[in-house]
């Protein structure tokens, strides 16, 4: 068999699909023709992974090796941002980092470089009772105030980062000597982290806290959005846990997180933080998940397999029934709807927030849910706007084709889901690497879960 380009294999796997076998009785023909089609799909994730990886490898902030806030291949910058790391999206690229030295995008020994560096960069920051900022002048090592009062500790995005650090330490725990001690600088900065002291005292776990303001954003974190794994990991902390009281009073509202609401007769299960009957933008079903397993996963209240898988059902659903007549929507093509750029700045985007702009992370992110449309989706991309929507760091962070709009911009918080959740769906990499934390499923079990991973 001659080999092909990429290019050639992702036409077999559009050109696959639409095919009729002329003899539906020839077995060895039905069968070849799911074997191509299995490689062509392989080969068209491994693409999207590889280059999406490079948002983290390539395009991380030279002096720290975490991941820029953004990057505009565009070379417009909004607030002099070019130097500032995010501390969640950089979870994400640990997780990343993990995926690519796997995979072979990069070499272990190159890895090993990176988090070397990351690790004592982040020992080396200000923290507050052991949480990170939200962002950082990377160049320089100081905080960047998210807000006027956000200018402390940001317990979401730190749980986004710790996240990343435990499937560092488990994927390096029993390796080489050099691989240990990682893992080791991962616990070490895990540990630190107070997530009591962000209770304040209360039966809630508070977004912020900071030495100037304290508690002034007064923000409780209450279910259902993207911060279910701050609970988790708050619950599962060998040094400063959390009672599970907070959890059920705090995320769960003792139960007011349920929800019989439906969305084109699909069950929402979950009631979303926004306004009566809609449903969020579609990072609330990937954030939180990228190590933390949905599969199975359920507390006394509610399913959060269903929660998530159901959440991407209903953007496609709504991709299908396209009230407004945008171009291109459909289970087939277009679809997804998650916080991102917008045609008019940055918008949190969901089928009742409707700008003409889909989000490739929305769909791609989706696919350990939604396989065959997340697939159909990229496909669609490749085959209809190519290099419209794809450039050096994978599928740009929005579009929207009713306006022509197609801004050459990434952003971290997009970028790292669409290289884990793939990998989650190839293999389950970083779900089992994160739920083989002994903490992890100590944490689980205290707060009442139900998981396979528990068994």
């Amino acid at each position: 068999m001659k080999a092909l380009t990429f290019s050639g294999i992702i036409l077999m796997a559009l050109n696959f699909e639409s095919c009729q076998i002329k003899n539906n009785n020839n077995d060895n023909d039905r069968n070849d023709m799911k074997d191509s089609l299995a490689i062509a799909n392989d080969s068209l994730l491994t693409k999207i992974q590889s280059q999406t990886f490079q948002y983290f490898w390539e395009g991380a902030e030279p002096i720290t090796g975490l991941a820029r806030e953004r990057i505009h291949i565009d070379g417009e910058y909004p607030q002099n941002d070019r130097n500032v790391i995010t501390i969640g999206g950089s979870g994400f690229g640990l997780m990343s980092l993990i995926v690519g030295m796997e995979r072979g995008f990069i070499s272990k020994s190159e890895g090993e470089e990176r988090l070397h560096r990351i690790m004592d960069y982040l020992t080396r920051i200000p923290r507050f009772q052991g949480a990170w900022a939200h962002w950082y002048h990377g160049n320089v090592g100081e905080v960047k105030a998210f807000s006027e009062k956000d200018n402390g500790g940001d317990i979401v995005e730190t749980a986004f980062l710790a996240q990343g650090l435990l499937v560092v330490r488990e994927y390096f725990k029993e390796g080489t000597e050099i691989q240990r001690e990682i893992a080791k600088k991962a616990d070490n900065l895990w540990r630190g982290i107070n997530w009591k002291h962000y209770t304040n005292g209360k039966n809630v776990l508070f977004w912020h806290w900071s030495p100037v303001h304290e508690f002034g954003m007064n923000h409780a974190i209450q279910g259902y959005d993207e911060c279910l794994i701050s609970y988790v990991l708050a619950a599962s902390s060998p040094t400063h846990a959390i009672d599970s009281t907070v959890y059920y009073q705090g995320w769960a509202r003792n139960g007011k997180i349920k929800s019989d609401i439906k969305k084109f007769d699909i069950p929402t299960e979950v009631k979303h933080n926004s306004r009566e009957g809609e449903v969020g933008p579609l990072f609330w079903a990937h954030y939180s998940f990228l190590g933390l397993d949905p599969r199975g996963l359920s507390d006394k209240y509610v399913s959060y397999e269903d929660a998530v898988v159901n959440h991407a059902k209903i953007n496609i659903a709504y991709a299908e029934a396209n009230p407004q007549n945008f171009v291109g929507y459909g289970a087939d093509k277009a679809w997804g709807w998650t916080a991102s750029y917008s045609i008019n700045g940055y918008d949190a985007h969901h089928p009742d927030n409707d700008k003409s702009v889909v989000s490739p992370t929305a769909a791609l992110a989706s696919m350990p849910y939604t396989p065959n449309e997340s697939i159909a989706f990229a496909k669609y991309l490749f085959n209809n706007l190519n290099d419209k929507v794809w450039g050096k760091y994978g599928f740009y962070d929005a579009f929207s084709e009713t306006n022509n709009w197609y801004p050459q911009r990434y952003l971290a918080i997009d970028q790292g889901p669409i290289v884990v959740m793939i990998e989650n769906y190839r293999t389950g990499l970083i779900w089992d690497l994160f739920m083989n934390a002994p903490e992890v499923r100590l944490g689980l079990r205290k707060l009442g879960f139900k998981s396979p991973h528990l068994k």
